[in-house]
């Protein structure tokens, strides 16, 4: 846990609770999700300096919707409420949540009476993204109305007294004019916090508790080549210097050249102790005959730990290494059902996938980041900008890129597939306007074609282009046409029994990123 003040949003099942999470932490405030389950003691008990209270799908109206207990606007916690949270501020407080019936989806004219210290300078007339179809009416003894749309009587208000306030709308969204203002205006003016989480911050205050966590004891860094295992193991050799050795783990599920990358380039720019072991049959065997995605994540983290304690035995004998250096991520812990209540939606193999008898103490440095601070917190150390902004590439690697069994074969043919699109994505110069470019390739699914004059049955490749900005939301890159057709053209002449190539335009919601 930091030590900075901690803004808690509060999640009632929305699509954008990570949204405002990502948007606090721009304003530079520190800020956790937890699950609308906890109760208002266990809430407390985090001592949050304000808290936010995000949307979700429910009518506050709806048998066994989620309600606030009004005792949380008795302890003095600055609360702001968007959406969902907004009408159930409004009806735990006493004011009136009508079923109008008349629903508001999406760009919505906003019309300010009265702009108060929310939404202090700006215009009177905003377009904001709404989806409600319960409006609040009349709002609670105490608040000043602030703003209303054709659909929402009371659209915003605030009482500052109690430093309580609320929106209807959507302000977390790009879609919303002013919507950064309307957090920063809470968060600086209304709740009266400093802005100091900071990639400055971020990289004295993880020296400083790597420091205290390890003494003079010896400490081993799962190095995958990522940005994320990267900054993870900058950060720890700044704060133990020569303690530290990095492993890098060639399990056979790389795309092509990364392990040459991983052993030239990052010990170039940061000249770590580095040791390659190469354990491609042992992590082949363990996903031998196994198709369920949930399994191989498990396999798969738990023949790395498996490996590292092996490194361990031989690097430091009898004496052991009591600590293990990974780079995981806030959306690592959340998708994997980390924190209270919060849904799994797989199993990350560096968090859910763990084996129960763990010989090592964790050291997660990043733990608490989006990846968006993770790169910030790379520049500030130093590292190579190509290094820092590298597309993301799962743990696991090829095999959650394979629906089916994963085999040599499959393997190679994947890692041919994705190489294609790669370089074909760095030729066209638009590696930074994509966030990750997944290729995945359907094992179990096979489709007629006709290549060379005959009849083939072939299996098809998804490519799977997206834009985001840390992995919790995402939405389909849209690709030049002539870039995919240049793709497509390759992968079918150029893989063997790939004779199909499609493209995923699904957004995160509904989907996820990977695949697997």
């Amino acid at each position: 846990m930091t030590s900075h003040e901690t803004v808690l949003v509060v999640d009632f099942g929305a699509q954008y609770a990570q949204l405002i999470a990502r948007r606090v932490r721009e304003a530079a405030v520190y800020s956790e999700i937890v699950s609308s389950t906890l109760d208002v003691d266990a809430i407390l008990a985090k001592e949050p300096a304000a808290i936010i209270l995000s949307g979700g799908p429910s009518s506050v109206y709806e048998d066994g919707a989620p309600r606030v207990d009004p005792r949380l606007f008795e302890a003095g916690i600055p609360v702001l409420g968007i959406c969902y949270g907004f009408q159930a501020m409004a009806l735990a407080l006493g004011g009136t949540v009508a079923q109008t019936g008349q629903r508001e989806f999406g760009r919505t004219s906003l019309s300010i009476a009265d702009s108060g210290c929310l939404l202090d300078s700006m215009p009177n007339t905003l377009n904001v993204w709404m989806s409600h179809g319960d409006s609040v009416s009349r709002a609670p003894k105490g608040f000043k109305v602030l703003a209303r749309t054709a659909g929402a009587p009371v659209a915003a208000f605030e009482d500052l007294e109690r430093k309580l306030a609320g929106v209807q709308w959507h302000p977390e969204v790009v879609h919303t004019q002013w919507g950064q203002q309307v957090i920063e205006h809470f968060l600086y003016n209304v709740a009266g916090l400093t802005p100091d989480w900071t990639p400055e911050n971020m990289v004295t205050e993880s020296i400083e508790q790597i420091r205290r966590q390890v003494g003079d004891r010896r400490v081993l860094c799962a190095l995958s080549g990522g940005v994320d295992s990267a900054v993870a193991a900058a950060l720890v050799q700044q704060a133990i210097g020569s303690q530290l050795t990095c492993v890098f783990v060639d399990h056979g599920l790389l795309r092509a050249g990364e392990a040459d990358q991983v052993k030239n380039d990052f010990v170039a720019a940061t000249g770590v102790d580095l040791v390659i072991a190469d354990e491609k049959d042992r992590f082949l065997d363990a996903l031998a005959g196994i198709s369920d995605p949930e399994q191989k994540r498990k396999i798969i983290g738990r023949e790395f730990i498996r490996t590292f304690e092996a490194q361990a035995r031989e690097l430091a004998g009898d004496r052991g290494i009591d600590f293990l250096v990974q780079g995981t991520l806030y959306p690592d812990v959340v998708e994997s059902g980390g924190g209270e209540g919060a849904a799994n939606i797989k199993s990350h193999h560096n968090v859910g996938g763990l084996p129960d008898d763990l010989q090592f103490t964790l050291i997660e440095p990043l733990r608490h980041m989006f990846k968006d601070e993770v790169r910030a917190v790379g520049l500030q150390l130093g590292l190579p900008e190509a290094m820092v902004w590298r597309h993301p590439f799962p743990g696991p690697g090829l095999a959650i890129r394979i629906v089916g069994e994963v085999t040599e074969e499959r393997l190679t043919i994947l890692r041919q597939a994705d190489l294609i699109a790669r370089e074909e994505l760095a030729a066209a110069k638009l590696e930074r306007e994509i966030w990750q470019f997944p290729v995945v390739l359907l094992a179990d699914v096979r489709s007629v074609g006709v290549q060379g004059d005959g009849r083939t049955y072939g299996h098809p490749i998804v490519l799977r282009p997206v834009t985001s900005d840390d992995a919790m939301t995402a939405d389909w890159a849209r690709l030049p046409y002539e870039l995919l057709e240049t793709i497509s053209n390759r992968i079918t002449n150029e893989c063997r029994d790939i004779n199909r190539v499609t493209v995923d335009i699904t957004s995160k919601p509904p989907g996820t990123i990977e695949w697997e």
